[in-house]
């Protein structure tokens, strides 16, 4: 069985995009299983307070972490249906993210421009994809594309 070449649409962003959802993934299943463990929390914020269900919040984490991480792996596996389901699920993410945001700031943002960027990876060039990406084209090696021409013998 030979190893399939992947099409250059397939390699840098989207591998990083993959890469950042398996990582957020993982760290999300932590949060939650964490967040399950403990019960409720009361977080103080300069003049503000908030009663926060960590309960609820960690079932939530635990749900987008098992979706980042299959989407993670799919995009890794270079599965059309993996890259769809990821900016669905990093999409609900981002939107989730932003409810926090009163009572986790920094953590709130930072998952924000985690997302932001995952959907730059996913999304960018998108029309230079192939239709179908189940099938990888056959594209040259790097040293085939690069090298430079060999003189006549």
């Amino acid at each position: 069985m030979t190893m399939a070449r992947s099409s250059p649409a397939w390699t840098g962003w989207i591998v990083f995009a993959a890469l950042m959802l398996v990582i957020v993934g993982v760290w999300n299943v932590i949060e939650g299983i964490i967040g399950l463990i403990y019960g409720t929390r009361t977080v103080v914020v300069a003049s503000d307070l908030y009663v926060v269900n960590i309960r609820g919040w960690s079932f939530v984490l635990l749900v987008f972490g098992a979706l980042m991480l299959a989407a993670g792996i799919g995009l890794l596996s270079r599965k059309t249906w993996a890259r769809i389901a990821a900016i669905v699920v990093v999409s609900l993410h981002a939107i989730a993210q932003v409810g926090w945001l009163g009572a986790y700031p920094v953590w709130s943002l930072l998952m924000l421009a985690v997302d932001v960027v995952v959907l730059f990876g996913l999304t960018a060039r998108w029309s230079k994809v192939d239709p179908g990406l189940d099938d990888v084209a056959d594209v040259p090696d790097w040293d085939e594309r690069y090298a430079e021409p060999r003189p006549p013998r």
